[in-house]
């Protein structure tokens, strides 16, 4: 057995014998085991039952599960290789130790290279993590043992008593793209040049995207996994579009003339014609690759954004406007969001109504954006400066 053999965290088998073997008496997650309490709620006898079940038990979304099931992963396999220890047999320091372990892995735990899980050089990092990304991993380790006491399969739970990873508290958000910026990079895709069929087909859709999450603020899977038919209209000529967020929560978000003008010019791109129906099944965001209908993943439309901002960049740069090009070089697809709900913000739009927008559990979130740019700061401030100085 490798060290970083697969361990399947997907839906549960009939027949889980071909999990990862144990790698010595005390890491025998696959092994199974009596569960300590006279009455569990769980069938799960195993460590990877118990956080297969914890993983179906969440209802979430296919990237939230992937998520989880790499987080898990990782911890599975550090619970075997290095603290050689089952779930029960965790104690506060062990976790604490998983929390170090995180912030610099061993080199034979790296790889740059995203390896496919069963391929041998796979292996579960490609660096240290940051401490956003360790209070998340943790988050999933302390939600895992947290229901494995909840349904009786653990006595106790150590991770109660471990404290969550500190992250710093931006005072503002910095991930912003000024409306300038926007509309440079919304000119940018559109003069793309297009010199067949397939060119046109992804500067239209990539056009479609810019503008899609620049006026939604939606998140990067709630427009990917959406299908046509989401886009609608209902009364009064207001259209919407519906996603579905984190936790699987639906919201629906409005939906601009421009953005609807963006979107038929995009289907018109692909064949379609320019008015679909709620019925409609068709992947929202399409490969341009071909004319067959393929959802293109999170990873490729990330990058068709990336895409334009670099290009935008490019001709701020030539343009002698080197601000906004080292900005655009550093924006993404989560940027956009951020821009949104700042621009809303600061024209006075009311915070519940971002909340509502955003898909923000906590409205504390929403007020981050509650601020005004640092432009529009400096201008403030120097001219009182100015304005005390000839007083």
């Amino acid at each position: 057995m490798t060290k970083f053999a697969p361990i399947d965290l997907g839906p549960a088998h009939l027949d889980t014998d071909t999990d990862a073997p144990a790698s010595g008496p005390s890491g025998r997650l696959g092994v199974k085991m009596f569960r300590v309490a006279d009455d569990p709620i769980t069938e799960a006898q195993t460590d990877i039952e118990i956080a297969r079940e914890f993983i179906a038990n969440g209802e979430l979304t296919p990237a939230s599960i992937a998520n989880s099931q790499k987080e898990l992963f990782r911890f599975l396999t550090w619970c075997r290789e290095e603290a050689k220890k089952t779930l029960s047999q965790l104690n506060v320091a062990d976790l604490n130790a998983y929390k170090d372990f995180l912030r610099n892995p061993p080199p034979d735990w790296i790889s740059t290279t995203k390896w496919p899980r069963r391929d041998p050089r796979y292996r579960p990092f490609t660096g240290p993590l940051s401490d956003p990304s360790r209070r998340q991993a943790m988050i999933a380790v302390k939600g895992l043992l947290a229901f494995a006491e909840q349904t009786g399969y653990l006595r106790r739970n150590p991770g109660a008593l471990v404290r969550n990873v500190r992250t710093p508290i931006a005072s503002r958000i910095t991930r912003y793209l000024t409306p300038q910026a926007i509309a440079l990079a919304l000119d940018t895709v559109t003069n793309r040049l297009a010199d067949s069929p397939a060119a046109e087909r992804r500067r239209e859709r990539d056009r479609f995207l810019l503008v899609a999450f620049a006026h939604t603020g939606a998140r990067l899977n709630e427009i990917v996994s959406a299908n046509m038919g989401a886009i609608y209209a209902e009364g009064a000529g207001r259209w919407w579009i519906d996603v579905l967020g984190k936790g699987n929560k639906p919201r629906r978000l409005p939906v601009p003339d421009d953005m609807l003008a963006a979107f038929r010019r995009y289907r018109e791109a692909y064949g379609l014609p320019p008015q679909t129906a709620r019925v409609d099944r068709t992947p929202l965001v399409l490969s341009s690759r071909s004319r067959e209908i393929t959802r293109l993943s999170d990873e490729a439309a990330s990058e068709a954004l990336k895409g334009i901002f670099a290009e935008a960049a490019a001709r701020a740069a030539r343009d002698g406007d080197s601000d906004t090009a080292a900005t655009l070089r550093h924006a993404s697809a989560h940027w956009l969001r951020h821009s949104m709900l700042t621009n809303h913000a600061n024209n006075g739009v009311q915070l519940k109504t971002l909340q509502d927008t955003a898909g923000h559990a906590n409205i504390a979130t929403t007020a981050a954006y509650l601020h005004k740019t640092d432009n529009e700061r400096h201008d403030e401030i120097i001219a009182s400066v100015t304005g005390s100085g000839r007083g």
